[in-house]
């Protein structure tokens, strides 16, 4: 329960008591040192762990009595809702947490001390050498089995009104006294702004992420958005696209089609990320995705095209499982053809000036495409170009040279041999 003996241990000081306690003429460690770190080239960091880190030895190092401390903030992502990073002092690294959505209707959270804080906006403190642990919440329970003595919880409101929480324990026999409160409340004040910098570079990164891949994200956030700024990369290249699809549109409701497309999607993301590829867009139904020599289990294109091949075996062989369950569940089943093939191509910036698409380009890509809608004609599921082909220690059949739409002369199109 909240510690309603010292009610004003929250309450705000006088500027003058304020001052005493940055500049250490209250009892204790002094917070002075912290806050010079703070604002020093030495606290900057990207990465939310490393800061934690940081921060605690910092705070150690001017005798402040911590033994856990638990930085949580919200953020958008499809699978997580927020993260936390604990550090504790009986360990060198920091742990960190993705909660997912729906957290709120967890029995973990409902009135946890989060909760009081995300509902109130207010620091919760719990002296736990003093309450009856058995009565509290779990998240209580779970802190006393540390070993831990106080616990004191305080919100950071960010600009956006959204709410971040720090969350602070000592095993000192005599826990927090009212000082150590005080201080601990106004550093939360003061790494207030860092921690939603922190919190919105999380998101910036999730959100890259989620929707133009980790490579293409990580090279946005270095700064390569320049229309037109692009690099020549080697990569084995796969172009995947639903069969019957039109049919499915017009058949299924809505509601299932996205249901199916979602599994397709998800069959496909699933093999190719394993063995380093990267989706680089959703066409309708289609996948435009690139392993990229430099990913690849050797680093060189034989390397990608191994991966690429592997990836599609995993596919299919998951795609088979996938239709045997719909099947069962009356549900309808669905095939993918996919073209392969390997090259040099352009990866940048195209677009206009206000809306830009980081995406590869070149007659290799174009060929790959090619090559997948040959699937259907020959009635092979999976083709390949013969430079792909050779990369493979696969046994592997030459179907003929065909022409492709687009290109001049024919191209030699190979599958695995039957």
């Amino acid at each position: 329960m909240l510690d309603t003996e010292n009610t004003d241990q929250f309450e705000e000081i006088a500027l003058e008591d304020q001052a005493r306690l940055v500049l250490g003429g209250c009892e204790g460690w002094p917070l002075a040192p912290v806050i010079d770190w703070l604002i020093s080239k030495d606290s900057r960091f990207t990465d939310p762990a490393e800061f934690l880190k940081a921060l605690c030895n910092s705070l150690l190092n001017v005798g402040a009595p911590l033994d856990r401390i638990r930085l949580s903030f919200r953020t958008i992502h499809p699978q997580v809702a927020a993260l936390s990073y604990i550090w504790e002092s009986n360990r060198t690294e920091i742990e960190t947490m993705q909660i997912g959505h729906g957290f709120k209707d967890t029995e973990a959270f409902k009135g946890s001390p989060a909760d009081t804080m995300m509902s109130t906006g207010e620091p919760v403190r719990f002296k736990i050498a003093d309450i009856d642990v058995s009565k509290e919440h779990e998240a209580i329970q779970d802190v006393a089995d540390t070993g831990a003595t106080d616990y004191l919880g305080l919100p950071m409101l960010t600009s956006t009104g959204d709410v971040h929480n720090m969350f602070i324990s000592t095993n000192r026999e005599a826990g927090f006294t009212d000082c150590d409160i005080q201080k601990l409340k106004r550093l939360s004040q003061h790494i207030q702004a860092k921690v939603e910098l922190l919190a919105t570079q999380r998101l910036a990164i999730a959100l890259l992420d989620t929707y133009v891949g980790k490579r293409t994200g990580q090279r946005v956030l270095d700064g390569q958005i320049k229309r037109g700024q692009g690099e020549e990369i080697q990569a084995a290249l796969w172009f995947s696209d639903l069969r019957d699809f039109t049919l499915l549109t017009e058949t299924l409701p809505p509601e299932d089609l996205l249901e199916l497309l979602n599994e397709y999607f998800e069959l496909v993301y699933n093999s190719v990320t394993k063995y380093g590829g990267e989706v680089l867009r959703f066409i309708g139904d289609a996948m435009l995705i690139v392993f990229t020599a430099e990913n690849s289990s050797t680093g060189c294109l034989y390397g990608a095209s191994e991966g690429a091949f592997s990836a599609s075996e995993m596919a299919y062989k998951e795609l088979e499982e996938i239709n045997a369950r719909r099947k069962e569940e009356g549900k309808p089943v669905f095939n993918f053809g996919v073209g392969l093939h390997e090259g040099t191509v352009t990866y940048g910036n195209v677009g206009a000036p206000d809306r830009l698409d980081f995406t590869v380009m070149g007659p290799a890509v174009n060929r790959t495409a090619r090559l997948e809608s040959k699937t259907k004609e020959l009635g092979r599921r999976r083709l390949m170009s013969r430079e792909f082909a050779e990369k493979l220690s696969k046994p592997i059949e030459s179907l003929g040279f065909f022409n492709l739409k687009g290109i001049g002369e024919k191209q030699e199109i190979c599958a695995v041999a039957r």
